[in-house]
């Protein structure tokens, strides 16, 4: 039976969505893991933007509505996920129930190893669906105060639910003076730090070509956390590519 993982942010622009289609990526492609990421911001949703997907006749939204069941929803991504995108159309807001969304996912828990859920920020009605439906939760934010303080709201709920959280992803990290530390964001939450992705332009320039950062250059400092943090998921040993590779890549490049 499938992991339903959820990757949360306390507020938007943190870069959860490019976290989750890298791990989706990562896992489906390097790994051979069976993977669905799907994106569960039906009001504004961006995953099928990020992937070049413009053209999606079935989508999350029907499936809430009982027009289609959620195998029909499924898309091929080139490397080996599958994407449940959501619609793009206002009109296709009316008449669904996005609490409904674990119900509808069992259909495909024994055909998934991992499925992803990519939540939209905050609290509201589409993130505490997300949250419902997990088994697991991770947190995606940027080391400054007021983003840290919203991860702390959404672990309160999730203690409440009994949710287990697998920790916190440090995104677009600087390394600069102002931002909290990795020792000083765990004090205050109490929760692992997982991971630390650095800001890398190279990120902006993948989504441009519609591709994940860690299949566009997984040589680069980010795509290198990215395959750290997929290994860690699963449990399994990172091994990083020698010098020389990342040399090579770097020059085909």
């Amino acid at each position: 039976m499938a992991r339903i993982i959820g990757i949360i942010s306390g507020k938007g622009g943190t870069g959860k969505t490019t976290v989750s289609l890298n791990l989706g990526a990562i896992l489906a492609h390097h790994y051979r893991k069976n993977i669905t990421l799907v994106d569960c911001n039906v009001t504004t949703s961006h995953l099928n933007l990020y992937l070049g997907m413009y053209y999606c006749p079935v989508t999350l939204n029907k499936v809430l509505r009982g027009e289609n069941t959620i195998e029909e929803s499924l898309h091929d991504h080139f490397s080996g996920m599958k994407i449940i995108p959501a619609s793009l159309s206002l009109a296709d807001l009316e008449g669904i129930d996005i609490m409904d969304i674990r119900n509808k996912l069992k259909e495909i828990f024994d055909k998934n190893d991992i499925i992803l859920l990519d939540s939209s920020p905050g609290l509201g009605r589409e993130a505490m669906a997300t949250i419902k439906a997990s088994d697991e939760l991770i947190y995606v934010t940027n080391p400054y105060i007021p983003f840290i303080m919203d991860i702390i709201r959404c672990q309160e709920v999730a203690n409440e639910l009994g949710i287990k959280t697998l920790g916190i992803i440090l995104n677009m990290v600087h390394g600069k003076k102002h931002e909290m530390t990795k020792h000083e964001i765990e004090e205050l939450t109490k929760l692992k730090v997982i991971s630390t992705i650095p800001f890398d332009t190279n990120v902006h320039k993948s989504l441009a070509l519609k591709m994940p950062i860690s299949l566009y250059k997984p040589g680069t400092s980010a795509s290198r956390e990215l395959f750290k943090l997929a290994s860690h998921i699963i449990g399994e040993n990172y091994k990083e590519e020698s010098f020389w590779l990342r040399t090579f890549r770097r020059f085909r490049s």
